[in-house]
C-alpha cells in the first residue's frame, strides 16, 4: 500500500513544510486514512498573515477585470477536477456521492463563478447632493458626497468540517473579489479539499500572498489567524461557543467580524400544511449531511389537529432512507464526521429519552460493512416539550425533535422564537397570507415558505446567536467591504 499523501501549506505562493508535522485526516466512513494534513506552528500563521498584508495593497488595487479573470480560470481548474476532488470531499466528509459532486464541489464552482462577476459590480454611488447654507463650517456651497465601497484588508477565514468547499468558496471569492487578500484555516477534520482550492488559485494566476492556507489540528493554529496584528477582519462558519471566543478576540483590537453560528431550526406546521411537502422538506434534516447542517429543520412545531398524522408520514419517510457508505449506490444518509461527534449525537438521544421524549424511529447505532465508521441512524424524537434541552440545544446530526401546539399562530410563533438561535426557521401552510404573516414574525435570518429551498442572492445570516452579519449574493461582497464616504464642495 502506498503511503498517505502528505500535504504542505500554501504561504505567500509557495508550498511549504509544516514545522509541526502531519497528523492523520481520518475517513468517517471506513476509519481509513485519507491523507495527512499539514500542523502549522504559531510562527508559520503569522508568516501567512504578513503575506497577505504585503500582497494588499497591489491586489487591492488590480482591476477588477483581473480579479475576476483569475476567479473564473481558478473555477475552470475545478471544474476540470471535478471527478477526483468530488472523491476526495466524500472521503475526507463521509458526504455521499451526490452530495460530494453537486453540494460541495459543484457549489465551490458556482461560487467562484458567481464572485467573478462579483468583481465587477460597482463600488460608488452616488448621493443627492446637499445644500448648505453659510455659517461657522464656511460659506453657502453645493455638497457633493459618493459612497465607495473599499476592501477590508486582510481577511482571516476559518471554515466548517461539513462542507469543506462550498463554506471557504463563499468567503474566499467574494473576499478576493472586492480586493482583500485571505488567510484560510480549514476544519481539521477535512483540510485537504480546501487545499485543492488554493492549488487551482495558484495555478489560475493569483499573486503570491493573496491566498494562504494554514492548517492545525491544535487550538493554537486557529488563535494564531485570529489574533494576529496583520489580520483586520475574521469571517467564521461554526459554533456558537467558538464563535463568542473568536468575537472576544475580536473585540480587543476592533477587528471586523463575519459570524455564521449554530441553529436549531423551528418548522411550523400548520393543520392546514400538505404534509407531505413538509416532510419531504423535514427530511433534508436526516439526508443533507447527516444533519450536519446548521440550515436544517431540526425542531418541528406541529400543530396538534395533524400532529399523529405527521409524526406517521415522518416515521414512514426514515424508512427509506438508506444508512450506508456514502460510495455505494442508493446511500443516503453517510457517517458523521467523527467518533467524538458520533457519541456527542448519541448521548443527546438518550438525553432526549430521559428527558421523557419517545423516539418514534431510530436511536440504535446501524452497523455498516464490517462495523467500521461513525454511522448514527437518523432518529426521531416525539412528544417533546420546549424546555427540554434535546429541543433547545443545537446537536448537528441526523435528529429531530417534534413538538405539539394547541393553540393559534401566536402560540406557534411564541414557541418558534423561544430560542437563542435565528437562522433559519420555516412554515408550512395552505393559507400564504398566513404562512407569510408568521414568517414576518420569527426571529430569524431566513424564513423559508413551503419550502426549505434558499435564494442564493437573498441575504444569509442569523439572529440572536445565530450569528454577525450577512453574506450571499452581493451581500457577500458588501460583507468583505468597508464603506468610505467622499464629499466635497461645488
Amino acid at each position: 500500500m502506498s503511503e498517505p499523501l502528505q500535504q504542505k501549506l500554501y504561504i505567500g505562493g509557495e508550498w511549504v513544510e509544516p514545522a509541526a508535522g502531519h497528523y492523520e485526516v481520518v475517513n468517517p466512513a471506513d476509519e481509513s486514512v485519507v491523507g495527512l494534513a499539514p500542523e502549522a506552528s504559531r510562527a508559520q500563521v503569522e508568516e501567512a498573515a504578513r503575506a497577505a498584508a504585503e500582497a494588499f495593497e497591489a491586489w487591492s488595487r488590480t482591476a477588477p477585470e483581473t480579479r475576476a479573470a483569475i476567479l473564473d480560470r481558478a473555477a475552470d481548474i475545478m471544474q476540470r477536477e471535478y471527478e477526483p476532488w468530488a472523491a476526495l470531499a466524500r472521503a475526507e466528509t463521509g458526504a455521499p456521492t451526490g452530495i460530494a459532486r453537486g453540494m460541495q464541489v459543484g457549489v465551490g464552482v458556482s461560487r467562484f463563478r458567481r464572485y467573478a462577476k462579483g468583481a465587477l459590480e460597482p463600488v460608488e454611488r452616488g448621493l443627492p447632493p446637499q445644500v448648505t447654507e453659510a455659517g461657522p463650517m464656511g460659506r453657502a456651497s453645493i455638497l457633493g458626497a459618493l459612497e465607495v465601497r473599499q476592501p477590508v484588508g486582510v481577511v482571516t477565514c476559518i471554515t466548517s468540517y461539513n462542507n469543506p468547499w462550498a463554506n471557504p468558496a463563499g468567503k474566499v471569492a467574494p473576499a478576493l473579489a472586492m480586493g482583500n487578500t485571505v488567510v484560510v484555516k480549514p476544519a481539521p477534520q477535512d483540510p485537504l479539499s480546501v487545499f485543492k482550492m488554493a492549488g487551482a488559485l495558484h495555478e489560475a494566476g493569483a499573486p503570491a500572498g493573496v491566498v494562504n492556507v494554514v492548517c492545525g489540528a491544535s487550538a493554537g493554529v486557529g488563535e494564531a489567524a485570529v489574533d494576529s496584528p496583520y489580520v483586520d477582519m475574521v469571517s467564521f462558519t461554526g459554533s456558537t461557543g467558538v464563535g463568542q471566543r473568536i468575537a472576544e478576540v475580536c473585540g480587543r483590537s476592533m477587528k471586523r467580524q463575519l459570524m455564521e453560528l449554530g441553529g436549531k431550526g423551528a418548522a411550523i406546521v400548520f393543520e392546514d400544511a400538505d404534509l407531505d411537502a413538509a416532510v419531504t422538506g423535514i427530511g433534508t434534516t436526516f439526508s443533507f449531511y447527516s444533519g450536519q447542517i446548521c440550515t436544517a429543520p431540526t425542531r418541528v412545531i406541529v400543530h396538534r389537529s395533524v400532529y399523529e398524522q405527521l409524526v406517521e408520514k415522518l416515521t414512514g419517510y426514515l424508512a427509506f432512507m438508506k444508512v450506508g457508505d456514502p460510495a455505494a449506490a442508493g446511500t443516503v444518509v453517510g457517517p458523521v464526521i467523527s467518533a467524538a461527534h458520533r457519541d456527542r449525537v448519541e448521548s443527546y438521544v438518550e438525553l432526549g429519552r430521559k428527558e421523557g421524549a419517545r423516539i418514534a424511529y431510530g436511536g440504535e447505532r446501524p452497523v455498516v460493512g464490517d462495523g467500521r465508521g461513525f454511522y448514527v441512524a437518523p432518529t426521531l424524537l416525539v412528544d417533546c416539550t420546549n424546555d427540554m434541552r434535546v429541543v433547545r440545544e443545537e446537536i448537528f446530526g441526523p435528529v429531530v425533535v417534534v413538538v405539539p401546539f394547541d393553540g393559534d399562530e401566536d402560540e406557534a410563533v411564541r414557541l418558534a422564537n423561544d430560542s437563542d438561535f435565528g437562522l433559519l426557521s420555516y412554515v408550512w401552510s395552505g393559507d400564504a397570507a398566513r404562512a407569510f404573516r408568521v414568517a414576518r414574525r420569527l426571529r430569524a435570518g431566513g424564513v423559508g415558505v413551503n419550502t426549505i429551498g434558499r435564494n442564493m442572492e437573498a441575504p444569509f445570516g442569523g439572529f440572536k446567536r445565530s450569528g454577525v452579519g450577512r453574506d450571499v449574493g452581493s451581500y457577500a461582497l458588501h460583507a468583505y467591504s468597508e464603506v468610505q464616504s467622499i464629499v466635497w464642495a461645488g
